[in-house]
């Protein structure tokens, strides 16, 4: 019996990477598996649909359960065929890992309107359009006991601001305040919420010059396969007293964030004196930055 034994986890961007080391794994612990992906390019342009099923074959022959689902998970509609496939298929889902994702990389003053939008929807509102519908589902179950898990996937670059991504660094940042939100509304309803940030070499990194990588991707150590545990354990029935969370995934190590809290504090006595309000930030906040 694996860690994940009667688990049923549906898995955007299921086809290759990150998303595939996590399938992989967690159907190898005894999981049912929704494999989400479109089959798209790094750029989201071009759309074969078939990483899905390859995955779902390699998971098949080691005695696993899968199924493909290969509609837009940008799109409101394709969250809810994600969980009309997982029912039809297995009768429940437990778990939703939200893992698709695309690239449009340019400084911003050369980005297109058309290259913000086309990652903020896949990154972000790919999130809204798989969590909305799973958590109604579970909603509606009506179990405030029940295991059921969003984890989501920010980023480094929204963490600490990658050079030459804006609309990434945005909507994976926008993810972290949608992890909290959740956290704080859903576990009344058995629901808890998580994101990771993983450190791994993928065809994403491959596609920013090193020297704009805020962590080294060389060696085996940055394998994705190294991301998947931790997952995988998030996606468990034993992980019901984490909530709300960012953990840093890379290598051989892993690291719980802080959430933002106050660093430095004035307060005045009545409005501001411009001058003196300088003064005061200088002094005060500026040894702190």
């Amino acid at each position: 019996m694996g860690m994940l034994s009667g688990r049923v986890i549906a898995i955007t961007g299921a086809g290759g990477g990150i998303g595939r080391e996590i399938a992989k794994l967690c159907a190898a612990e005894g999981a049912r598996i929704v494999a989400s992906d479109i089959g798209a390019s790094l750029d989201g342009t071009e759309v074969t649909g078939g990483p899905a099923f390859d995955l779902v074959k390699e998971i098949e022959a080691v005695g696993g359960e899968a199924v493909a689902h290969t509609d837009d998970i940008s799109e409101i509609e394709g969250g809810e065929s994600l969980l009309a496939t997982g029912l039809d298929a297995f009768g429940n889902v437990d778990v939703l890992v939200n893992c698709a994702g695309i690239l449009r990389d340019k400084m911003i003053f050369n980005m297109t309107a058309e290259e913000w939008d086309a990652v903020i929807k896949v990154h972000l509102r790919g999130h809204f359009s798989t969590i909305r519908p799973l958590t109604a589902y579970w909603r509606k179950q009506g179990n405030p006991d029940a295991n059921n898990r969003v984890i989501n996937f920010t980023s480094a670059a929204g963490l600490f601001g990658n050079v030459g991504q804006p609309n990434y660094a945005a909507a994976k940042m926008g993810v972290i305040g949608l992890t909290y939100s959740l956290a704080n509304g859903l576990t009344k309803y058995g629901v808890t919420s998580n994101a990771i940030s993983p450190g791994a070499a993928t065809r994403m990194t491959a596609s920013v010059p090193k020297e704009r990588l805020l962590y080294s991707e060389d060696g085996d150590e940055r394998s994705p396969r190294h991301v998947a545990p931790i997952v995988a354990y998030v996606a468990s029935e034993r992980s019901r007293w984490l909530n709300g969370q960012v953990i840093d995934s890379r290598g051989y190590t892993l690291t719980l964030f802080n959430k933002p809290e106050p660093k430095r504090q004035i307060i005045g006595t009545g409005p501001w004196d411009l001058e003196r309000m300088a003064a005061l930030v200088e002094d005060t906040f500026r040894a702190a930055v």
